[in-house]
């Protein structure tokens, strides 16, 4: 008998695990994060253990170009594509977990405002959370930098949306459909001043190519600029179609 056989993990521990999964940078993803720590000590595990599932995530990951560990379980790869088909469900249970974990009220863990009573009130914090999932989970996976600028200061980032969000409720909390960008640029985006080409770069909208230089410099200087892509979570083809033949104003 191998008393030394590490305990099974359960459904509940993978949900928390591919939530942390999600926030953490790669480069960050050792035993020496202290998230990983807090996150091993509650589950009553080692951070090696801890560190090696969630590197482990990454050999799940079809579009990535590495492969991760190889040791996954049936159980990985099921509560793994929990989350690719429900995104939206996935995010706002493992968030629910978090704070269970932690013992504290969903609202203030999330420090979200005085709300409604009844459904509205509960729409509104399920919002509010998966917003602040989608926005840990795109900054970390552009490694907290503007994907066209490489500005990395986090208060002037944005989890922008190719398809926006009050068009495409499935694909909300899709990952593909995210972009981490400098407030600027989300702006841009947004409004169809700029998109993004089948070959990931920037397309500068003609109107604003023909101001001159000096007044459209911010914009200008990045048309045909190559994205700095993403670690994980690829941008979806499909999505960045659609921004070009719907909102962008060629």
């Amino acid at each position: 008998m191998n008393i030394n056989k590490p305990k099974p993990w359960t459904r509940n521990e993978l949900i928390l695990a591919i939530n942390l999964y999600c926030k953490t940078p790669f480069g960050r993803i050792h035993v020496r994060n202290q998230d990983i720590i807090a996150l091993a000590d509650k589950l009553e595990r080692t951070p090696g253990s801890v560190s090696y599932k969630l590197a482990n995530f990454a050999s799940l990951d079809d579009l990535l170009p590495r492969e991760g560990a190889s040791n996954v379980s049936k159980l990985d790869k099921a509560v793994w594509n929990e989350f690719f088909q429900d995104w939206d469900g996935m995010a706002y249970e493992s968030e629910t977990r978090v704070s269970e974990l932690l013992d504290q009220p969903i609202e203030q863990w999330k420090d979200i405002d005085i709300l409604p009573e009844g459904k509205s009130r509960e729409t509104m914090v399920r919002a509010r959370v998966n917003q602040g999932f989608f926005r840990k989970m795109i900054l970390a996976s552009y490694d907290g930098a503007c994907c066209i600028t490489g500005m990395a200061v986090a208060e002037l980032l944005v989890a922008s949306h190719i398809v926006p969000w009050s068009v495409d409720s499935k694909n909300r909390m899709n990952p593909q459909n995210g972009l981490c960008l400098n407030a600027l640029h989300d702006r841009a985006f947004d409004k169809g001043l700029i998109t993004i080409d089948d070959s990931f770069k920037v397309v500068v909208a003609r109107h604003i190519a023909d101001i001159p230089f000096k007044k459209a410099k911010l914009i200008r200087d990045y048309d045909s600029t190559l994205l700095t892509m993403p670690k994980r979570f690829i941008p979806d083809e499909r999505f960045l179609q659609y921004h070009r033949q719907h909102i962008f104003q060629g």
